[in-house]
């Protein structure tokens, strides 16, 4: 009796092992804050693997200008299904690749600020690009670029590089919007005020909350962190009158996908309600499918811009090189 017993359970033991294997792996590539541990990827992944009956497994690049350069290396050998994080600014080089699928997603009743037309990429949340101080160390913030430029407190900034951030693309694009042409004698002016330039967000943020500078570029709702789990409410985001510029954030599928069909499932279920209210406190955006109502509190208390900056990504596409170019010949010299 025994035997057979020992020998039933050496079968089922030889079985688990190859169901185990059978359960599909749904690749995401995306930026490290996103997977981190205090980042929406954790929830995201145990929501969906809820109901999935797979196991996702996320690997991080720092942004997506990396997410990007990568795609490009591994071409149509990439072992992505899914790429989350390319933003409004990066998706006409995205699309040059001919790497990624239509997403066959819905996207109708979006709470974003502009109407949304892509079959390709799915966005999922939206931010304004802001510069974010203290209030109780610096009494009066800009309310215009030209404030910023001017400068009277001799105040010091930290911005990032556009070649290798995102949100530093994001400023470059900001200034092109705002002056076009004058761009460079813009960036000229700005440069006493720049402490220094960081690879990536992280680094110039964490040189903001050491007190090395008054401000540093980030989103306006980079406070609502702060309120909701520093419970301080002194990090404000200054407001510009003359707007701010949108990150729209997206994802997409990859054509040589293994699982296209969970692959487009997951794109669904960035756009579900469960997974949208992680988006709030997890990754300290706005998302694109929740009623304003389910904010937390402390979102009705930011920074709210009355314009709104874009630029088209087949207009970034076409000049991001000599605009980059430009800006680092400014601030040089």
């Amino acid at each position: 009796m025994k035997l057979k017993i020992l020998s039933s359970l050496a079968i089922l033991l030889s079985i688990l092992p190859v169901h185990a294997q059978d359960k599909p792996t749904l690749t995401v590539y995306t930026y490290d804050s996103f997977a981190s541990e205090w980042g929406p990827g954790p929830k995201l992944e145990t929501l969906f693997e809820s109901q999935c009956d797979c196991d996702l497994s996320f690997v991080t690049l720092s942004d997506s200008l990396a997410m990007l350069g990568r795609l490009k290396l591994e071409g149509e050998d990439s072992p992505a299904d899914v790429v989350v994080g390319l933003d409004m600014n990066t998706l006409s080089v995205a699309k040059q690749t001919d790497l990624f699928a239509e997403h066959k997603v819905s996207t109708e009743e979006l709470t974003l600020p502009n109407p949304w037309q892509d079959d390709t990429f799915v966005p999922f949340d939206y931010g304004y690009f802001a510069f974010v101080y203290d209030s109780d160390k610096l009494a009066s913030a800009p309310n215009t670029f030209e404030e910023l430029i001017d400068n009277p407190s001799g105040s010091k900034i930290v911005i990032q590089d556009p070649r290798s951030s995102t949100p530093g693309l994001g400023l470059l694009l900001w200034v092109k919007a705002l002056y076009g042409d004058q761009a460079e004698a813009v960036w000229g002016k700005l440069a006493p005020s720049i402490l220094t330039i960081t690879p990536g967000w992280s680094e110039a943020y964490g040189l903001f909350l050491e007190g090395e500078a008054d401000m540093v570029l980030s989103y306006t709702t980079s406070p609502a962190y702060h309120m909701i789990v520093d419970k301080k409410d002194n990090y404000k985001a200054a407001a510009f009158e003359q707007g701010h510029y949108i990150q729209i954030e997206t994802a997409a599928m990859l054509k040589q996908s293994k699982s296209p069909e969970l692959a487009r499932q997951f794109l669904a279920f960035l756009l579900s309600n469960e997974a949208q209210s992680v988006i709030p406190t997890g990754n300290w955006m706005y998302p694109v499918k929740l009623d304003q109502a389910e904010l937390p509190d402390a979102f009705s208390k930011l920074t709210v811009p009355e314009n709104t900056l874009m630029i088209s990504p087949d207009e970034i596409a076409k000049n991001k090189a000599a605009w980059t170019e430009e800006f680092v010949n400014a601030i040089s010299q």
